[in-house]
């Protein structure tokens, strides 16, 4: 685990927030950490945070350094996003590589040898799906997982299988358009306020500048643009069940009230699928831990990360 030196103009100005590498067998995943506050801490498992599809690890900005106060955490880039490493020519970002990226970051950089290591887990979005699927794999490894606004993988039904992995294979063919060059930061913001996922113009402002590069007098998407290309297999919706019930850490539900999840029919049964569950309702949208009041969000998980 290497730590980089960072401009505060990068990071900002949080006591214990360092720039991070994690070299892996095939690929450097990158991100951030913040260093617990105090040694009491230092008996409690580090928190891995995992964001959410298109995002990098800043948006865990707001509520980060709440929970720096439970214990030291590592905000990870996916790869392909922020400054973490791309998939080589020729492959793709298939969900179950970045399961198989984070099991090998956790057992190299963070338990290592260590009997019995284990981490929280705290999710948005991909992230929460991601980590509820390590949680099912490596359950001696996760003390606790937090899901924020997600609760499992995407699915799809049988009849859908090829006609998904026809999209995938043409969109893999046809390739990808020239990334657009924005003047400053500001206007990629203005670009990335809209879509699935609306952020105010702040939260914007935050979470882009690590998804951005310098090209010639402005700035271009740093982020892999095969990011975007469909998947060519999903997971049945059977499937997602029976990942959910394979989840044995105690698992927080954070469900937002204006997010993705909250019209969303029949996620009942996937939450009824976790052994060991709890559901908590906080303000706001999909990015409720990182646009408008976080505190609920921020208070919600270290109670619980914080509490046996």
């Amino acid at each position: 685990m290497n730590e980089l030196a960072s401009s505060p103009e990068t990071l900002g100005s949080e006591n214990g927030l360092r720039e991070m590498e994690w070299p892996l067998q095939h690929i450097t995943l990158a991100g951030l950490s913040w260093t617990a506050g105090s040694t009491s801490q230092s008996v409690s498992p580090p928190i891995i945070m995992l964001h959410g599809w298109l995002d990098n690890s800043l948006t865990f900005c707001q509520m980060a350094p709440e929970l720096a106060k439970v214990s030291s955490l590592y905000a990870v880039d996916f790869a392909g996003h922020g400054h973490s490493g791309h998939r080589p020519a020729g492959q793709s970002y298939q969900l179950m590589d970045y399961v198989a990226d984070i099991a090998e970051l956790i057992e190299i950089h963070v338990c290592g040898s260590e009997q019995g290591a284990q981490v929280d887990i705290v999710g948005h979005s991909l992230g929460g799906i991601v980590g509820s699927l390590y949680a099912a794999a490596f359950p001696e490894r996760v003390r606790k997982l937090v899901m924020i606004d997600s609760l499992g993988a995407l699915s799809r039904s049988a009849d859908e299988t090829i006609p998904q992995l026809r999209k995938s294979i043409n969109k893999r063919i046809a390739g990808s358009g020239r990334s657009a060059v924005y003047a400053d930061i500001a206007a990629a913001a203005n670009v990335r306020e809209g879509g699935l996922s609306p952020l105010s113009h702040e939260a914007a402002l935050a979470l882009v500048p690590r998804n951005l590069k310098p090209v010639g007098e402005g700035y271009s998407w740093r982020t892999d643009a095969r990011l975007r290309h469909p998947s060519p297999l999903m997971m049945s919706e059977d499937q997602v069940v029976a990942s959910l019930k394979a989840v044995q850490a105690p698992t927080l539900f954070v469900s937002a009230k204006e997010g993705l999840l909250a019209n969303r029919k029949g996620l009942d049964d996937r939450l009824n699928a976790i052994p060991d569950v709890q559901k908590v309702e906080v303000p706001g949208g999909h990015h409720c831990h990182l646009d408008g009041n976080t505190r609920p969000v921020a208070d919600a998980v270290r109670n619980f990360l914080d509490n046996e």
